[in-house]
């Protein structure tokens, strides 16, 4: 899987959207996040473990106390390529969580889109479809991706 562009709001720290364009990041090879404690570091690989799996191993349940405080809902949008030679596809994932009571957050929208030359096919658009769909595209499940691709601190 290569990363390529995160859209981030109403997640943690990040109440405005935020982009982060991995492409350009990695046009030279290797890059680093790099910030000071509570920078929002670790959310940005949340959010990519959300966008892909709908769920972020830090949070209680999967999802509690996710959306930031300032905010009615979080949203998140991951674009990637996997696979190779011609087998290389682009594909955007969704999600869009709603608050629910103080704390908690519940799916309110997600799909996962096949972005080509040719436009773009909606390939699932529903939460159990979409993580389905993901995990067959990568050939990992959320433990498997966050273990082999993210490393959690502090679970070595």
């Amino acid at each position: 899987m290569r990363p390529l562009e995160l859209r981030i709001s109403g997640l943690h720290s990040y109440a405005e959207e935020q982009v982060v364009d991995f492409a350009a990041l990695s046009a030279y090879g290797i890059f680093g996040i790099f910030g000071p404690t509570g920078s929002g570091k670790s959310t940005i690989l949340d959010a990519v473990i959300l966008a892909l799996f709908g769920e972020m191993p830090r949070a209680s349940h999967g999802t509690l106390g996710i959306i930031n405080q300032n905010a009615a809902r979080a949203a998140v949008s991951f674009t990637f390529e996997a696979g190779r030679g011609p087998k290389r596809r682009r594909y955007r994932v969704e999600r869009v969580l709603k608050r629910s009571g103080d704390y908690g957050a519940v799916t309110h929208r997600s799909r996962l889109v096949q972005v080509s030359g040719e436009g773009e096919e909606v390939l699932a658009d529903r939460d159990g479809s979409v993580k389905a769909m993901v995990q067959e595209i990568l050939g990992l499940t959320a433990d498997d991706f966050t273990r082999a691709a993210v490393l959690p601190q502090g679970r070595f």
